[in-house]
């Protein structure tokens, strides 16, 4: 039944790369997920730069927390959560298959003071679920790279 309709789950991603280097802050989480999702599709991580057939830059990633609303004694009532992150994809001749890219991620949060620690809790969580996020929209755009 669901056949007939064009539902096709997602599946396994395949990339269009031989190997991939990945170039991030050492401690970039985004880079690190990147590079054990790319392991997990059988695509293995390139050590040299100048050999990888292909290369993942993530330029820029940033967070950002907003005030979103107060109450009436002045107190925060909500944030948003921002999480931007910039890529570029180039082949192993230097070609630029995916120019630079930024990706801006939202969610909001509700805030109380006398959960604190709850709340701390739940923005790490939100941050790692964008982050998750961005990663998996990384592979599938690089899934769907066309090459020669």
């Amino acid at each position: 039944l669901l056949a007939s309709c064009g539902f096709q789950l997602r599946g396994d991603v395949v990339l269009p790369f031989k190997d991939v280097h990945v170039t991030a802050a050492p401690n970039s989480p985004i880079g690190n997920d990147l590079r054990k999702k790319i392991v997990d599709a059988k695509t293995p991580l390139a050590a040299d730069l100048t050999k990888a057939d292909g290369r993942v830059t993530i330029m820029d990633e940033g967070r950002d927390k907003i005030i979103l609303s107060l109450s009436g004694a002045g107190k925060v009532r909500e944030y948003q959560l921002k999480l931007r992150v910039a890529y570029s994809v180039s082949d192993a001749k230097g070609a630029v298959l995916i120019p630079r890219t930024e990706m801006n991620l939202v969610r909001i949060m509700s805030y109380d003071d006398a959960f604190v620690l709850a709340k701390s809790q739940e923005e790490a969580l939100l941050y790692r679920d964008m982050e998750s996020d961005v990663v998996q929209q990384i592979l599938r755009r690089l899934s769907q790279l066309k090459r020669e």
